[in-house]
């Protein structure tokens, strides 16, 4: 199905090293905005810088695909000392294969990170790429934002304390 993901979790710092060899994946695209920090916020959210240098200690290639412009992307990209790339059009295919030839990685062994249905998801499914679903920081102000979040609440759980993975063993 297009819009189901592999797994869900309530925050990316949730992904840990027992859930990535679970699905043999070396390398993480990381979509931007709350995902890794709330919408037009310079500043990762709590637990990010952390969680970063966990997979970095770890050898997970990581890489930022975002929809936002270059000058969105490449401060925040910077801060947290990973690659990115700008205008990513996800859910087409371009941001998506532009990381897999950055990482050098096979596309078996990379798993899409992010908060929309209908863009992140929908992109690692059309490439047939692990996806991991996170639930958004904060809810989105902006009135498109709302109407999609209603339009992605069929492909959601019912039960999302029970898809929640706990970050055990890092």
């Amino acid at each position: 199905m297009l819009f189901k993901f592999t797994v869900a979790l309530k925050s990316v710092c949730d992904i840990n090293m027992k859930l990535l060899k679970r699905h043999n994946i070396k390398a993480l695209i990381l979509d931007l905005d709350n995902t890794l920090t709330t919408h037009d916020n310079p500043k990762p959210t709590h637990g990010v810088l952390e969680w970063i240098a966990l997979m970095k200690k770890n050898n997970i290639k990581l890489i930022i695909v975002s929809n936002n412009d270059y000058d969105r992307v490449k401060p925040f990209a910077d801060l947290l000392g990973i690659d990115f790339i700008p205008n990513g059009k996800k859910p087409l295919s371009r941001g998506f294969d532009e990381a897999q030839k950055r990482m050098n990685i096979s596309f078996s062994k990379i798993a899409v990170v992010g908060d929309q249905i209908f863009t992140d998801i929908l992109g690692a499914n059309l490439k047939g790429l692990t996806s991991f679903f996170v639930f958004p920081i904060e809810n989105e102000k902006k009135f498109l934002f709302k109407i999609k979040r209603v339009l992605e609440k069929p492909f959601l759980p019912k039960d999302v304390s029970s898809i929640y993975i706990k970050n055990d063993s890092k």
